[in-house]
């Protein structure tokens, strides 16, 4: 259930409310999970606006010991996984990618307690190893796009099809959306990170592959099918035979 998942942000988008998806989504559990956002792709109009608001609220994120409430961000789940982001946030850097804030590990107490990694914004371009490869942890990246056409085309230029996101008031986009974008997820408004166990679940391409195991499809899924023929005719029934 791997993932690169996209949120789309169109110029007529209710900012802050992408802001608050955002963060949300790419840093909520330390982007550890197959649904965690991992690029935002804005059209050029917003593209300033959202990066300086961006920046101005991952900044005062709080990291670490998640059962705190006041925490924002927790820990990576091993050292193992640390040390892979980390080689990433360095393959950005190596690519060119602009570093907009956080990239390194956090050391001293309470750190010194688990793998804390502040939360990481790279201004990117699309086809850059980290805008492409899942990172699986607290990296983001920002990308520009001119218009619905080419956010569409970034966002499923990629191995992956799990979640996906468009910000946008315009229903005629976010119907296109639905139809466009290339993932077994999509949210209108709304983050690629969530909780609808109620809905099937699974993603495309190279992001799983079958029937989908939640919502009603789990009923298909954990059911074996059986045909049943019962003759109470008393004679015998010569199927596709015509009398």
């Amino acid at each position: 259930m791997g993932g690169k998942n996209p949120i789309l942000v169109m110029e007529d988008a209710n900012i802050d409310l992408v802001m608050e998806g955002a963060l949300f989504g790419a840093f909520g559990t330390a982007g550890q999970r197959c649904t965690a956002t991992s690029r935002l792709i804005v059209q050029e109009k917003v593209f300033a606006e959202v990066r300086e608001k961006l920046l101005v609220r991952t900044q005062v994120l709080k990291v670490g010991d998640p059962l705190n409430p006041q925490v924002n961000v927790g820990p990576v789940a091993s050292a193992e996984q640390e040390a892979k982001i980390l080689k990433y946030i360095q393959i950005g850097v190596h690519e060119g990618a602009r570093l907009l804030c956080g990239g390194k590990k956090l050391t001293g107490a309470p750190y010194d307690k688990g793998y804390f990694i502040e939360p990481t914004i790279f201004e990117a371009r699309h086809g850059m190893r980290i805008t492409k490869e899942e990172i699986f942890g607290p990296v983001l990246s920002l990308l520009r796009v001119k218009d619905y056409e080419e956010a569409v085309a970034v966002a499923n230029d990629v191995d992956y099809g799990l979640s996906s996101a468009i910000y946008t008031s315009n229903v005629n986009l976010a119907f296109r959306a639905m139809q466009d974008l290339e993932a077994g997820v999509t949210y209108i408004n709304a983050p690629t990170i969530g909780a609808e166990v109620h809905l099937p679940f699974g993603g495309v391409k190279n992001t799983g592959n079958g029937t989908r195991e939640a919502g009603t499809e789990a009923i298909r899924e954990f059911t074996e099918v059986k045909s049943v023929f019962v003759d109470y005719s008393g004679r015998l029934q010569k199927a596709q035979i015509a009398e």
